[in-house]
């Protein structure tokens, strides 16, 4: 614990150098930061423009949908923040970067992390909470003690296991340099995944987005337990409580990828 603390000012510094980096042009900052909420805007239009045509999606109403909405939304932000920037692992394996990253005595993961922090991406963290925080206050569900911990635990851990994914999907780039697309696809493809009620999906396609890989336990089992739905597919109610569990294998998954992904690594000078 000592050793692990001894190392925090070494990562703090490359947090603040990287802040102090991006926000030296301010103005091309601030317009990186409004800009980046568009793509979450688009994702939550999409939606209410379903609803446009339809009074129902999949057997929930516009302000039910909008709480998966805006659980996906606020995690998958979230995640893109924090750790989305590892999808660029690739090119460092490319240009012999991760060399560089690899020799000093501070962990790999969060060298790479810190080094490109998109800190621009903070504004959709903070417009994907104020999705989920006005969907809340417009469904209204019954609010107790174990729905306030969830409506609050439930993006987070949805971050974590976005984040997961990122990690995991990077990892591929240690044997396969060109994987960005396949990464992409469980990435951006599982963000638009768990904005819409699992009921929309069918067959194997459901069976394994939603409960192979977990998705289905990102948005719409909390969404469930939050709105005292019970599950149109046939699951107990007590699963959407403890949906965000999911992300504690999914970042043990994560880590040992990572890990044995770093030990294949070899040095492009080997």
């Amino acid at each position: 614990m000592a050793e692990r603390l001894g190392v925090l000012p070494a990562y703090l510094a490359l947090l603040r150098g990287q802040a102090r980096s991006q926000a030296s042009y301010r103005t091309s900052f601030l317009v990186d930061l409004v800009g980046n909420v568009g793509a979450t805007v688009f994702d939550v239009l999409t939606v209410l423009v379903l609803f446009g045509v339809t009074a129902r999606l999949g057997g929930f109403d516009r302000s039910e949908a909008m709480v998966m909405v805006g659980l996906s939304a606020a995690a998958f932000a979230t995640a893109d923040l924090t750790v989305g920037s590892i999808e660029r692992v690739r090119q460092y394996v490319r240009t012999g970067l991760l060399d560089a990253v690899l020799v000093r005595p501070l962990g790999a993961l969060p060298q790479l992390l810190l080094m490109d922090l998109p800190l621009r991406k903070a504004s959709r963290a903070i417009f994907g909470a104020g999705v989920l925080v006005a969907a809340l206050a417009v469904a209204e569900p019954t609010w107790t003690p174990g729905r306030v911990l969830l409506a609050v635990l439930a993006p987070l851990a949805g971050a974590v296991f976005f984040g997961s994914i990122f990690v995991a999907t990077a990892s591929l780039a240690f044997w396969w340099i060109d994987s960005g697309e396949v990464g992409a696809a469980f990435t951006y493809g599982g963000r638009d995944f768990t904005s819409y009620p699992m009921t929309v999906y069918g067959g194997w396609f459901r069976g394994l987005f939603a409960y192979g890989l977990g998705f289905g336990f990102v948005a719409y089992y909390p969404a469930l337990a939050l709105l005292g739905r019970a599950d149109p597919l046939g699951l107990p109610g007590w699963v959407g409580w403890v949906a965000p569990g999911v992300a504690l294998p999914a970042a043990a998954l994560a880590a040992l990828a990572w890990r044995v992904g770093v030990r294949h690594y070899r040095s492009s000078g080997s």
